[in-house]
């Protein structure tokens, strides 16, 4: 048998005490420790006319028979990614989640994800599926952790940082005057650095563009990191263009410049520009994020909710090697931040905490311990499994019925 400190990590974990608890909990735990539902939760605000993902949620929680409760989160459609869940057996290679998952052990986190993958080739693979597959792979972190009585980035290996810095991510505004308040609020906020994207940002005259980014920089300051997320809008000649004409104000990054699939764009512009350039939010394979990768994408961009850990630390390792940093993506709520802030706390190549500075009312309300910014710093969390619950209250009050 495994000394137990291999099986959740290095450091501190490590005491005699709670070597004896595991060592007697994973000699029983594996007659008792049995999933007996999976259930999706489709939750839904008012979608405004400036929409953005953080009005909607998918849930995913996992029971078990010894009491012990999992939670995850899938972004996406939410409504696709719980039909997925719930949809019953077909054949071999499909088969709804929930049905593959009855009666099977949660600490088998792995074997899971690959009996999940093997059995929707039909249906799966990218995608959908597989976002619906990554927040059931959170849900059963999030148990394997509690049943332990460790936080999840100890099973991942343990930390190399304790605390992540983060930069405030929001939208545009409508004019560059109002940019440059929104940025200065930012900065009196204590954030070091900021992401603003979407809107019509990219979309108009590149003079528009460079009067926005000025403002913003004017207003935040040359030491404040600023990224763009340019939403797809550009073709790659227009990107090399507008890319250029940015470089005085000393970018962080621009976001998803490029349709996510134009691979042959993105290895043009990244030989073109020295500003950096993030992608991959839309990834929900190792082989698409190995492909930006051979394109020369400088930050390889994570949604956990779309990849789930375990194949989110397999596509950081392979960056790693190649000198890659990674960041995540999160514009839904803390299940996503929680999520975020293990893996970033447990990978060597993390950069910087992408965290929604103004995200709907779901988002800011959901999760009863919401997790907080102090000083550009958020410290990750050092609870049992991923340290986060959903207040049912409000999941009850955004359900989608029907």
């Amino acid at each position: 048998m495994l000394p137990i400190c291999s099986l959740v990590g290095n450091g501190s974990a490590c005491n005699p005490d709670f070597v004896v608890f595991v060592y007697q909990y994973t000699n029983i735990r594996r007659e008792v420790v049995k999933i007996t539902d999976v259930q999706a939760f489709h939750l839904r605000g008012d979608i405004e006319a400036l929409p953005d993902s953080s009005m909607e949620a998918l849930l995913v929680k996992i029971s078990t028979d010894a009491g012990i409760v999992g939670w995850g989160e899938a972004d996406g459609s939410r409504a696709i990614n719980k039909a997925v869940i719930e949809a019953p057996f077909s054949s071999p290679v499909v088969s709804g989640l929930r049905h593959l998952l009855l009666g099977e052990d949660p600490m088998n986190v792995t074997r899971l994800w690959k009996k999940m993958y093997d059995s929707t080739i039909y249906s799966g693979r990218e995608g959908a599926v597989i976002h619906a597959m990554a927040g059931i792979d959170l849900a059963l972190w999030d148990i394997k952790g509690k049943a332990l009585q460790v936080p999840v980035h100890q099973l991942l290996g343990g930390c190399f940082r304790s605390r992540i810095p983060a930069y405030a991510s929001t939208l545009f505004e409508i004019t560059p005057g109002k940019n440059a308040d929104l940025a200065r609020k930012i900065v009196d906020d204590g954030y070091t650095a900021m992401k603003m994207g979407w809107q019509s940002f990219g979309r108009g005259p590149l003079a528009d563009d460079i009067r926005t980014i000025e403002a913003i920089r004017h207003a935040a300051g040359d030491a404040t990191g600023i990224a763009v997320d340019a939403g797809f809008a550009w073709t790659p000649k227009e990107a090399m263009r507008r890319a250029q004409a940015f470089e005085p104000y000393n970018l962080m990054w621009i976001e998803e410049p490029l349709v996510p699939d134009d691979l042959v764009g993105y290895e043009r512009l990244s030989n073109f520009v020295p500003t950096e350039i993030a992608a991959g939010e839309e990834d929900a394979s190792v082989n698409g994020f190995v492909r930006l990768m051979n394109a020369g994408i400088d930050y390889i961009q994570i949604d956990l909710t779309k990849t789930g850990l375990t194949m989110a630390m397999q596509v950081a390792a392979i960056a790693n090697q190649r000198g890659l940093k990674c960041i995540n993506h999160n514009f839904s709520n803390h299940i996503n931040t929680a999520a975020s802030l293990h893996f970033l706390a447990a990978i060597p190549n993390a950069f910087i905490l992408e965290y929604g500075y103004n995200p709907a009312e779901i988002a800011r309300t959901l999760i009863l311990n919401p997790i907080v910014v102090n000083d550009g710093y958020v410290d990750v969390p050092m609870e049992p499994g991923l340290g986060v619950e959903p207040d049912l209250s409000v999941v009850e009050r955004f359900l989608v019925r029907g």
